[in-house]
């Protein structure tokens, strides 16, 4: 099984509607509940109350296609969190941490998905964005031993920009820079373009079609990675022969 860590906030987790789902194969999809591998069902990332679809359904469902194999979710996202929270040794990080070494004693860790960064829009914080997220992503790698796996990060989706109740969110292309800055400096980490999805009428989350293509997005990325291993030049750090030994 090749499994794939979650973590991030609400658009992680998922808040599309899922009376407007699409249909999705969970014939070789499971999720981590209570340490033990679960066949999918929803919602994935049971964070809140009103927890919805999530990107990593369509994710999930297009590797496993891809690869015949079964693919776990490791579900650690929360909402309304910001990234402060995720530092090291704090319970967040910590449960991440945990939960995937839970994960790895049955499969192979391959990827992290990340979307995050709502939390974070107000300009001192978007300005130091990049320097403690890579500080966070860098302890996860060394707790997991995950050094070379591939790291996704999606962008904050445009339409935060009218969520005229948060003003704060206008600031989001400073977060996405960021990400996308951090993403050109580290071959490890893909920047995920959340360009033309659109919300749940709320200008603050993804709705169901758009995290479907979403996820779809997420997984085009990690394929690049995962598949151009084997042409890697000899000094890359992305060695598929090294992932399939996580």
């Amino acid at each position: 099984m090749y499994s794939f860590l979650l973590i991030g906030q609400s658009n992680m987790s998922g808040r599309g509607r899922i009376a407007e789902a699409h249909k999705i194969d969970t014939s070789r999809i499971y999720t981590l509940r209570n340490g033990r591998w679960q066949k999918m069902f929803r919602p994935i990332c049971s964070d809140r109350s009103f927890a919805g679809v999530s990107l990593a359904e369509s994710f999930a469902e297009a590797a496993a296609k891809e690869y015949g194999e079964d693919i776990g979710l490791i579900c650690c996202s929360d909402g309304g969190t910001s990234l402060d929270q995720w530092r090291a040794d704090d319970v967040l990080f910590d449960n991440a941490v945990n939960c995937a070494k839970l994960a790895m004693r049955t499969s192979k860790l391959v990827g992290i998905l990340w979307h995050q960064g709502e939390a974070d829009c107000a300009e001192h914080l978007a300005a130091s964005y990049r320097e403690r997220f890579e500080a966070m992503i860098c302890e996860l790698r060394s707790r997991l031993g995950l050094e070379d796996a591939p790291l996704l990060v999606g962008a904050l989706g445009d339409f935060l920009k009218d969520r005229v109740e948060s003003p704060l969110l206008a600031n989001y292309p400073a977060v996405n820079r960021a990400l996308a800055e951090y993403a050109q400096s580290d071959s490890r980490v893909f920047y995920v373009s959340a360009e033309g999805l659109g919300d749940n009428g709320d200008n603050l989350h993804f709705n169901a079609d758009a995290l479907y293509e979403f996820g779809l997005r997420y997984f085009a990325a990690f394929k690049s990675a995962f598949d151009g291993a084997d042409s890697a030049s000899p000094d890359s750090k992305l060695d598929r022969t090294e992932m399939e030994l996580l």
